[in-house]
């Protein structure tokens, strides 16, 4: 699995949101986080679509949590940042749906798919706050 710059964006972001009381917006995340001001606004409305912010327009706009960083786990982050689901290896979730049409006789997919869940476990289960803290 990889994740980009957009995860990583994506969970700069929310801490920096985090610490603030009131809406913050683009262009100030933007200078002080160093990350381009057009591709941080990509993903913060990603972010906001998915429910993990709150967009707020106008003269004083910007994003806030829409929940405590406690709810919010990383892998909702990342998934919403990439605008995919986690992925160990480009395979399907299923043997009926192998993109090859050789799910049926694949010899790794079982292995892969085990650490499939276990990574979205896994992630599952580190929240934001857990970044914070560190």
């Amino acid at each position: 699995m990889l994740f980009t710059k957009a995860s990583e964006y994506a969970m700069l972001s929310l801490i920096y949101i985090s610490q603030k009381s009131s809406p913050v917006d683009v262009d100030t995340m933007s200078s002080e986080l160093g990350i381009s001001k057009s591709f941080l606004a990509k993903i913060l409305q990603s972010l906001a679509r998915e429910g993990i912010l709150i967009s707020f327009k106008g003269a004083n706009g910007g994003f806030l949590l829409a929940d405590v960083p406690e709810n919010i786990s990383i892998k909702k982050i990342i998934e919403s940042a990439e605008k995919r689901k986690t992925a160990v290896f480009e395979c399907s979730i299923s043997h009926d749906d192998c993109p090859t049409n050789k799910g049926a006789i694949c010899q790794i997919w079982s292995t892969f798919n085990a650490l499939q869940i276990q990574l979205d476990d896994f992630l599952d289960t580190i929240k934001l706050s857990d970044i914070i803290k560190k």
